[in-house]
């Protein structure tokens, strides 16, 4: 967390983050390019560069796809997730170097606007089959400069997460555009089936990642179904949930984070302020509920993040019977202040 704005808050972390990528992109075009220039020495060097940019850019795009759905799978992918955006900004600008030669050596030979040869050199908008594919991605190109252009903090405050997370969803459409792209371009002039194959394994893995992450989820969160008991809905036993973590369920709609601490039990929203990163997955560090995704914190008892910091979540009302726990799905105002669930002396020393 931060106080106040900056255009690359820099530590450790992010210098190492950014060195690896540069190290690991500069790497891959080294050998693709050097291989390129020796198995096709007649291809010139604006292709080859064309070429290599590509495939860095799509495999960066599958990579940064894939993050998520790994995080929630297995936590130790979470320092992947920290500074994803600067992967993606990364990537966006290795797709422009790529989209910058294709317009350079494809659309300023003639006397046309290279924008308006970029889409109107082909014209078959009515098939499927032979869609013009270099306009899709130059669509997918400006999704992701708005992407790229919006990732920092600034935009996420004055945006609001919500609109903010709405609009970097955009990736699975820009992905879905490159996809296209791609079948709609190499895959239609090359013979060899590698290259669909290898397509067909980054759709197939990102897909599937998504898949298990979504059903996993899923299985892990409660949908109570109980009829609720002065507005209390039951939800699960003192022993669900271990000591300084959470358990997360969707009640009436509301996405409800309970956390149990220091003998005591506090419900908040299972959103962070951030960008809507899932509190319930985060734990209790030094007496505050983190965030697993950027290290945002509030306090279980009012929701509200320690100062100076001013972002603040909703909290709900949470009893405790026996070793039963109950939880009212009526949001209370962001960071509004409530006594928590305390638990019974004997529960906890029977655990013990």
């Amino acid at each position: 967390m931060a106080e106040h704005y900056s255009s690359v808050l820099w530590n450790r972390q992010k210098r190492l983050y950014d060195l690896t990528i540069a190290g690991l992109a500069v790497v891959y075009l080294v050998i693709f390019c050097t291989l390129q220039a020796v198995l096709f020495p007649q291809v010139t060097t604006e292709t080859i560069i064309i070429r290599a940019t590509s495939t860095l850019a799509f495999l960066m795009l599958h990579v940064i796809l894939m993050i998520g759905p790994l995080c929630r799978l297995d936590r130790r992918f979470l320092p992947l997730l920290y500074n994803r955006r600067h992967l993606g900004v990364s990537m966006f600008v290795v797709a422009a170097v790529h989209g910058g030669f294709s317009i350079l050596q494809f659309h300023t030979r003639g006397d046309v606007d290279p924008l308006v040869s970029l889409f109107a050199s082909e014209r078959q908008y009515a098939s499927f089959s032979q869609f013009p594919f270099q306009p899709l991605g130059f669509v997918a190109l400006l999704i992701l400069f708005v992407m790229a252009a919006t990732s920092h903090d600034f935009w996420l405050k004055n945006l609001s997460p919500r609109v903010w997370k709405m609009l970097h969803m955009g990736v699975y459409l820009a992905y879905a555009l490159i996809v296209m792209h791609v079948a709609l371009g190499i895959l239609q002039q090359e013979t060899s089936p590698v290259y669909a194959g290898l397509m067909a394994v980054g759709i197939l893995t990102v897909t599937g990642l998504h898949l298990a992450a979504a059903f996993i989820g899923n299985r892990h969160e409660l949908h109570p179904a109980a009829p609720p008991a002065d507005g209390f809905v039951q939800v699960c036993d003192v022993a669900d949930i271990a000591e300084n973590r959470a358990k997360t369920m969707l009640i009436n709609g509301q996405n409800i984070a309970l956390f149990r601490y220091d003998g005591k039990l506090s419900a908040v929203s299972n959103l962070c302020r951030h960008q809507n990163g899932p509190l319930g997955e985060g734990r209790i560090i030094d007496g505050c509920i983190t965030c697993p995704w950027h290290g945002y914190q509030y306090l279980p008892q009012n929701g509200q993040s320690p100062p100076p910091f001013t972002e603040r979540i909703e909290t709900y009302a949470v009893r405790c019977v026996g070793t039963t726990v109950w939880v009212n799905p009526q949001p209370h105002p962001p960071g509004t202040p409530l006594a928590p669930a305390l638990l019974n002396p004997t529960t906890l020393s029977d655990e013990n």
